[in-house]
């Protein structure tokens, strides 16, 4: 650690958004109206990246804002457990820790019902932003929740500014989640409206068809997402594994076959391993057959992370990576 309190070196991965709890129902494949009771997982994208960046031995922080409150001080101890820097993490006194109820419906796909009205998450302010650690990150990843509502979307453009400014590498997953938006229009207009800014992307298939209006995941969609000043560009395809695309080439990896249980988390996973490998070697970036071998590694994280309930307790270590590649 530096004397100013942030965690110095030229390998650190800033994680900027929310971080809240997901009541999970105790049996899966049930409604949420049928569901008998919930277990609490923490989580959050931003947050979930951040944990799986530390867990794979990277230096991670989160910056974002939770309530005072015993949810809040309970995420921001799971922080800490998990290795990740709180530097960057604030109270608000005058409001609750996001809440979202979420369950596996007997498809193994999620439902989402949110409590935030207005949640923590929601009320970071632009002048509230440890400025010294953002600086300090090599890479700086973000999502497009904390665009929906003020002060928090300015309080996201100043960080992105602020990053990008320091010479950080911009990474965006836009973790499309529709119920908290005003209208799917919206969503598409605001996620879209940083589009440029981004050096890494990474979308679902799911979210390249709703950002595009196209019904098919192939490279010619893929490619209405590419702008000139990218560097990546990724599409996740559940059990098909994933497509890149770079100035100079693309491609696609295989997933691995896992017995899913549950695929909250696997994203994230997949988004933290690859940060993860890009900040120990940038080159990653321009050889395709490097690039190749770490998106394995990160279709593996995020193969592991769906074998188990909830995304924190299921992400994994490089050990466990390492055991499933060896193994397939």
């Amino acid at each position: 650690m530096a004397a100013n309190g942030v965690v110095s070196g030229n390998s650190l991965i800033v994680s900027f958004g929310e971080m809240l709890i997901d009541f999970v129902p105790t049996v899966s494949g049930v409604s949420l109206a049928e569901a008998p009771g919930f277990l609490k997982a923490p989580g959050g994208a931003p947050a979930n990246v951040a944990i799986a960046v530390a867990r794979l031995g990277g230096k991670a922080s989160f910056v974002g804002k939770l309530g005072d409150d015993e949810f809040g001080r309970m995420l921001a101890d799971i922080l800490k457990q998990n290795g990740v820097s709180d530097d960057g993490v604030l109270f608000d006194q005058g409001a609750r820790t996001a809440l979202a109820f979420v369950t596996l419906r007997a498809d193994g796909e999620r439902e989402f019902m949110f409590y935030r009205n207005p949640s923590a998450d929601m009320l970071l302010k632009p002048e509230e932003l440890n400025l010294d650690l953002i600086r300090s990150a090599k890479v700086f990843h973000y999502g497009s929740i904390s665009l929906i509502v003020e002060p928090c979307r300015s309080a996201h453009l100043k960080a992105m500014e602020v990053a990008k400014e320091a010479g950080a590498l911009l990474s965006y997953d836009p973790n499309l989640r529709l119920p908290l938006w005003p209208s799917a229009d919206e969503a598409r207009k605001q996620i879209l409206s940083i589009w440029d800014k981004a050096d890494i992307i990474k979308v679902s298939d799911v979210e390249l068809e709703f950002l595009t209006g196209s019904d098919k995941v192939d490279d010619e969609t893929a490619m209405k997402l590419w702008r000139p000043n990218f560097t990546l560009l990724l599409v996740t395809l559940g059990e098909k594994g994933s497509r890149y695309y770079t100035k100079k080439f693309h491609g696609a990896v295989d997933a691995f076959h896992v017995n899913t249980v549950d695929t909250t988390g696997a994203g994230d996973s997949f988004v933290g391993a690859l940060l993860c490998k890009i900040v120990h070697d940038p080159s990653v970036l321009e050889d395709e057959s490097k690039l190749r071998e770490v998106l394995r590694f990160a279709n593996a994280c995020g193969a592991i992370t769906t074998t188990k309930k909830g995304a924190i307790p299921a992400l994994p270590t490089e050990a466990d990576a390492l055991a499933l590649i060896n193994g397939a």
